[in-house]
């Protein structure tokens, strides 16, 4: 059964994310969105594309359990590739959230260029709390906050709300839930009436320089992930402690 839906139909595409019931990033789920991601790519008729997830929640990351020994050496090169991907994509991105977008799924986010928020989401990047370091968000959200916003948010690993993330300039429109998907597909529609050609050139010019600055951060980032985070006694201890739902022992506990 696939996790994945693609639409499009007059020059907006919609990826949807239907993995109940925490839109959980698998492996097997992100081969499979960046197979759509460069199916649509392709699309010579392709405006605007829609990120929407199925459910109450958009996503609540990544799955832990493909964060251990054996298993992230895979996972977060896959994850890594599927944000360059995102970030990377040629035409404008929407993402339209709601719920928990925590981690991997709040990574997603960042990699859109317009965020439309329901009035119940909760943002936030909490692997912190696990002995872990999200790599992506270490890499860009920097460039949708403040220095001191961003560390906050990666230090702390608690929540904000929709109001603050507004505040903050991580949002750019905030609705009640109900109203969530139409508010999106109109934005996304009006967009929609303008030039397939000047809305890639428009895209081409904003991200400019910083695609591959970008790119190369989070390059960088996933290299430390590996060579220094998973190599410490934290890392599996905080992802263990969470599986097995107690307390982790730090080092110097």
């Amino acid at each position: 059964m696939t996790a994945i839906r693609w639409t499009c139909a007059d020059g907006v595409g919609r990826l949807t994310l239907d993995h109940p019931p925490l839109n959980i990033l698998t492996r097997a789920i992100l081969t499979e969105y960046r197979a759509h991601l460069a199916r649509a790519a392709g699309e010579a008729a392709l405006r605007v594309v829609v990120l929407e997830a199925a459910g109450k929640h958009f996503s609540a990351g990544a799955d832990v359990s493909e964060h251990l020994p054996g298993q992230w050496e895979a996972l977060i090169p896959e994850f890594l590739a599927t944000i360059a991907q995102l970030d990377a994509f040629p035409v404008p991105v929407i993402a339209a959230v709601q719920g928990r977008c925590l981690g991997g799924g709040f990574e997603f986010v960042l990699s859109a260029d317009v965020v439309v928020a329901a009035d119940d989401v909760a943002f936030g990047q909490p692997e912190i709390v696990l002995g872990v370091t999200p790599p992506a968000a270490c890499a860009l959200l920097p460039d949708h906050l403040s220095a001191s916003a961003a560390a906050a948010l990666i230090y702390g690993g608690d929540p904000i709300t929709a109001d603050d993330a507004l505040r903050l300039g991580l949002v750019w429109q905030v609705v009640p839930h109900d109203d969530l998907a139409f508010t999106a597909q109109a934005l996304a529609a009006r967009m929609a009436r303008h030039s397939s050609a000047a809305l890639r050139a428009a895209k081409a010019a904003l991200k400019g320089d910083r695609l591959a600055d970008r790119q190369r951060r989070l390059a960088l980032a996933g290299a430390h992930y590996a060579d220094d985070v998973m190599r410490t006694h934290d890392a599996v201890e905080g992802l263990t402690a969470f599986l097995a739902k107690r307390r982790p022992v730090w080092s110097h506990s």
